[in-house]
């Protein structure tokens, strides 16, 4: 229930939330070739009435010869409850519903649940709580928009679909399906094949025995484009003129492939993000210590390091993949949009900052010349490859964008094989150097500089430190920074006290442990507590100089309305990428003059905190994070995406200087 109050003649949506287990589904209200639709049975006080189950876009779920529309993970199915004109204020009305739904696997089991609401009738209704407002949000971002574009059909042989839209002629779409609203009008397990006209797109269906004689033909179009942005369309089909046009093979048969090979590019490219050079740049010394010495330790822990960071990027997606089917509206960096996670990565960059800073360090020691950079020798490698991925997880690389938004819009499975491909191009320079005797011999030897330089990289370290703690400021104000620097403070306390005690007698070995003990407690302790107490700031994340309004999916629709041009900046504070763009591109004040003389309205998209509509903005356009970049020219029918990668004359290309 989104509220729990309503005026006389108000309007007050539920949801029913199936919560399906894995490999099981349910079915949409056109259940294919086998299954039922969910049914809500309501009873109602005299005068209420409910409206109809809005219904999410299904996918297609073949199994065996059958093909059936529905849905796996976490749904919601949204219904309006009408309050009359002539409730009273002040009483509690409660409303009953019956819901049956079947859900299959191999077998099908039929289901159902008696449920109740208290509603009050109030002249004033309060406002409901942000969290459920937000997932109410996300479930309506997920229900079909009407067509703006006339749709036509003809039904001879094949059954040709055809959307009047010059603006999908020149889209590059991946895949493109229509689920019919009734059965037995699209013979459900035949491919369907798209094409374009020079006016519109086209799909080519095998038609069932109703579409002959059919004198419409209603349905939802889910349209993926190439890079993975994803529309559902409502349709309303009417019998007329198909262009002709020559079909080729679907449109998926080419976009795992390539969506892979983005990711391993991505991954790659990754390694040059500035978040990740200083944990590489630690990664780097410890392969040199083996170069030209123990060539099989240097394979060992090049191949360990591989492993970390390629099971890491699996774990992440597995975990969007939960998540995000258990209705969570989340992206790539989703970790970073919690306070706690954001202080714990920062204790991380602090304490691998103090050990490079020799404040503390594992038993053997690291010196120059001694196990440099290799706590524990693999093993120290695969946690060193689980550190880097951590680190990255802010950045997103050229490749990445169009990877990842294809990944999460697929199954479970295809999903994880593209954070597979994307850890593998992040491992691979590492993994080549250690088995490479070619690649060992160009590194230099092992000698005094490598302690410097060890020692040198704990400044980076700490820079880092000092951005994640300035992330936690716009997250949760001034409370979670006293919060995180406690913590700081305990925790160089905890490896102080661990160091110092190392040598000693047992007495004083003991009591320095139990120290070192006490401050570690108390810095994971903070954590909880940045999350229950901290208080979000005030601020968002925008570019300098440039006039701007936070972005929501109301006022994009007023200023396009109003025939302005308008640019979308998805950014957060968190994300590397982000920051640098702005700096680069958006700060100076040929860019502010640019946008103020074409009159250009600036919305800036913050995700630096978790924002349903903001990620709706995201995965329309095929992304799972930021940064975006949209331009929305005056009169367009959809926006420009802009490289992430952004420079000043590709923002001044767009925007018409």
């Amino acid at each position: 229930m989104e509220a729990g109050e309503v005026a006389p003649g108000g309007a007050l949506t539920v949801a029913l939330e199936e919560a399906i287990r894995p490999s099981w589904h349910t079915y949409w209200v056109n259940p294919g070739e086998a299954g039922l639709p969910t049914t809500i049975d309501w009873t109602l006080p005299a005068g209420w009435h409910a409206g109809p189950i809005e219904w999410p876009a299904p996918k297609r779920l073949p199994v065996g010869p059958l093909m059936n529309y529905g849905y796996e993970g976490k749904v919601w199915l949204l219904q309006r409850l009408i309050a009359p004109a002539d409730a009273k204020p002040g009483t509690i009305v409660t409303l009953k519903a019956h819901a049956s739904w079947l859900v299959c696997q191999e077998v099908c089991i039929p289901e159902g649940a008696t449920l109740s609401l208290d509603v009050a009738v109030s002249v004033s209704p309060i406002a409901p709580y942000g969290t459920i407002e937000e997932q109410f949000a996300a479930a309506r971002a997920r229900i079909p928009a009407a067509s703006p574009w006339p749709v036509t059909f003809h039904a001879g042989d094949a059954l040709d679909l055809f959307v009047a839209s010059p603006m999908l002629a020149k889209a590059q779409l991946r895949d493109a399906t229509f689920f019919p609203l009734e059965e037995d009008y699209v013979v459900g397990m035949a491919p369907q094949q798209i094409a374009t006209a020079p006016n519109g797109l086209l799909l080519r269906l095998k038609p069932g025995g109703k579409a002959k004689v059919a004198h419409a033909l209603a349905g939802v179009l889910v349209m993926t484009s190439a890079d993975g942005s994803v529309q559902a369309l409502s349709v309303e089909a009417k019998p007329g003129a198909v262009p002709a046009a020559q079909f080729g093979g679907t449109a998926d048969d080419t976009g795992f492939l390539l969506s892979l090979l983005f990711a391993f590019l991505g991954g790659l490219i990754l390694n040059l993000m500035p978040c990740v050079l200083p944990i590489l740049a630690m990664k780097a010394l410890a392969v040199a210590r083996h170069a030209h010495a123990d060539k099989r330790m240097a394979a060992r822990e090049g191949l360990a390091y591989g492993a970390g960071a390629i099971l890491s990027f699996v774990a992440l997606g597995l975990a969007l993949v939960i998540l995000r089917a258990g209705g969570a509206a989340i992206g790539w960096g989703f970790q970073l949009q919690e306070p706690a996670a954001v202080a714990g990565f920062a204790l991380l960059i602090f304490a691998a900052g103090l050990n490079l800073s020799g404040v503390f360090e594992f038993s053997g020691g690291i010196s120059a010349g001694d196990r440099l950079a290799r706590h524990g020798g693999a093993v120290g490698s695969f946690f060193t490859g689980v550190l880097a991925v951590a680190v990255a997880a802010p950045c997103t690389a050229p490749f990445m964008a169009a990877a990842l938004g294809y990944a999460l819009t697929q199954s479970a499975m295809v999903s994880l094989l593209v954070f597979l491909a994307l850890g593998l191009g992040f491992a691979l320079p590492f993994v080549l150097i250690g088995l490479s005797p070619t690649l060992l011999r160009l590194l230099p030897k092992p000698g005094a500089w490598m302690l410097r330089f060890k020692q040198a990289l704990a400044f980076p370290m700490y820079g880092a430190a000092v951005w994640l703690v300035w992330v936690l400021t716009q997250e949760a104000g001034s409370n979670g920074l006293i919060f995180v620097l406690a913590a700081m403070i305990a925790l160089a306390f905890a490896a102080w006290a661990w160091d110092a005690s190392r040598n000693a007698s047992p007495r004083w070995r003991l009591a320095g442990g139990l120290l070192a003990a006490l401050g570690l407690i108390a810095a994971l302790v903070s954590l909880p507590l940045i999350e229950t107490s901290a208080a979000p700031a005030a601020t968002a994340v925008q570019a300098g100089g440039i006039p701007s309004e936070p972005y929501s999916a109301e006022r994009l629709a007023q200023l396009r309305a109003a025939n302005r041009p308008v640019f979308v900046d998805a950014t957060a504070a968190w994300c590397i990428t982000c920051l640098v763009n702005e700096k680069v591109a958006l700060s100076s004040a040929i860019m502010r003059d640019a946008f103020a003389q074409k009159h250009v309205a600036y919305l800036v998209a913050d995700w630096t905190s978790r924002n349903p509509e903001i990620t709706t903005l995201l995965q329309a356009h095929g992304r799972s994070g930021v940064p975006l970049y949209l331009y929305y020219a005056p009169g367009a029918a959809d926006a420009a995406v802009l490289p992430q990668v952004l420079t000043q004359g590709e923002v001044l290309k767009w925007i018409g200087d």
